[in-house]
């Protein structure tokens, strides 16, 4: 008798766990669309020995002295209402901001090609205010001159500066890789040929696809969560993990091929309102319907669509596209399943045989998830 009240106490602190655990997601992820961190993006050109390197970058995030290394959610910073006032300028305005943040920038940023190379910023462009929901990419160009002697370059991007993707053009076999902001890139020859090999690329794109889910793609844990929170038994929840996977690679790859798209502005919506279906269901249902498998499937779809965009965010190396799309396919998969296994050791493998398990965690897990999925939607349509 003392055992079971003991476990009862147990679920029910769970529950009131539950409740602030998922109260912290909705607060901190309101406004995720806005404060999310994406790469940088730098793709560079040699020709008649001068260096053009075009930057695409959340130039916002720079101008207002955020550290994004290991960053996800601006949001979480100092400078996050800096940055939200930033946003809101236009070109005319934030222009010179972003010059005067260049000029010692670039005393960070080092590149060199037998020789430290002198850059310097030729062209700014800042896109006109549109949907505060999405993050604004601006353009930097930087141009310099490389010495005659040259076979190869290096770039070491500054700490601080979060990842960025950087490519090479105008040449066979170009360059492709991803750096963290303090890294420096191998020595990448002049005239091409350091493609990445394919157990290089497979390699390299796993954490891509991982981090994807851990720690920055919240809608997707919540709608992981929403299958979990279904049924105690592991059998309906790797059926609908396994649809779910199906699914998603499917739009994935086809994404990723240029086969499929559809706008960001659809699919957010979309994904936040497969979050509010799988999670008001579990209110309501006690088992795994056989139509329900068939809903996973169409919101797998939509998932591998947004999975796709990131993947467009980072490009694939042509010459290795295949294992690169492997590789990152594998990293969600990784995510997803830690996702599972921390929710499974964490509450099921201790209180997913009690009788008010349902009653006392499933169910509040899941209007909670609920109520975050459509204040998503709410927010990714009408705010």
């Amino acid at each position: 008798m003392k055992l079971s009240l003991a476990v009862r106490r147990s679920v029910t602190w769970l529950q009131i766990l539950f409740a602030l655990l998922f109260s912290v997601v909705a607060i901190g992820a309101a406004s995720v669309r806005a404060h999310e961190v994406t790469p940088a993006i730098a793709d560079f050109r040699v020709e008649d020995g001068q260096i053009t390197l075009g930057l695409r970058l959340n130039v916002e995030a720079f101008v207002a002295g955020i550290n994004l290394d290991g960053l996800s959610d601006t949001n979480q910073t100092a400078q996050a209402a800096d940055y939200d006032e930033l946003r809101g300028l236009g070109m005319q305005d934030l222009e010179p901001m972003v010059r005067l943040f260049a000029e010692e920038w670039l005393e960070t940023f080092s590149l060199r090609a037998a020789r430290a190379v002198d850059l310097r910023l030729s062209q700014v462009t800042i896109p006109e205010v549109g949907d505060a929901s999405l993050p604004r990419t601006s353009f930097l160009e930087l141009t310099g001159k490389i010495p005659a002697a040259a076979e190869s370059l290096r770039i070491f991007w500054p700490a601080g500066s979060g990842g960025v993707v950087l490519r090479q053009n105008g040449v066979k076999e170009p360059y492709t890789g991803y750096l963290q902001g303090g890294e420096t890139s191998p020595p990448i020859p002049l005239k091409g040929g350091a493609a990445k090999t394919a157990a290089e690329a497979f390699v390299e794109y796993i954490p891509v696809g991982f981090t994807h889910i851990l720690p920055k793609g919240l809608d997707h844990i919540l709608f992981v969560l929403g299958l979990f929170f279904l049924s105690p038994r592991v059998k309906p929840l790797l059926l609908q993990v396994s649809v779910f996977t199906v699914a998603h690679t499917t739009t994935l790859a086809l994404g990723a091929l240029g086969v499929v798209s559809v706008s960001a502005s659809i699919v957010e919506p979309l994904i936040a309102l497969s979050i509010v279906f799988v999670a008001v269901e579990n209110i309501f249902a006690r088992k795994l319907h056989s139509w329900r498998t068939f809903v996973i499937f169409g919101f797998g779809l939509l998932h591998g669509l947004g999975f796709a965009s990131v993947l467009g965010a980072f490009g694939l190396p042509s010459s290795q596209f295949l294992p690169a799309l492997i590789g990152f396919n594998i990293g969600v998969e990784l995510g997803q399943l830690a996702v599972i296994a921390a929710a499974y050791l964490g509450v099921r493998l201790w209180f997913g045989q009690h009788p008010k398990y349902r009653g006392r965690v499933a169910i509040p897990a899941s209007v909670t998830i609920a109520m975050i999925g459509g204040y998503w939607f709410i927010e990714r349509v009408f705010l």
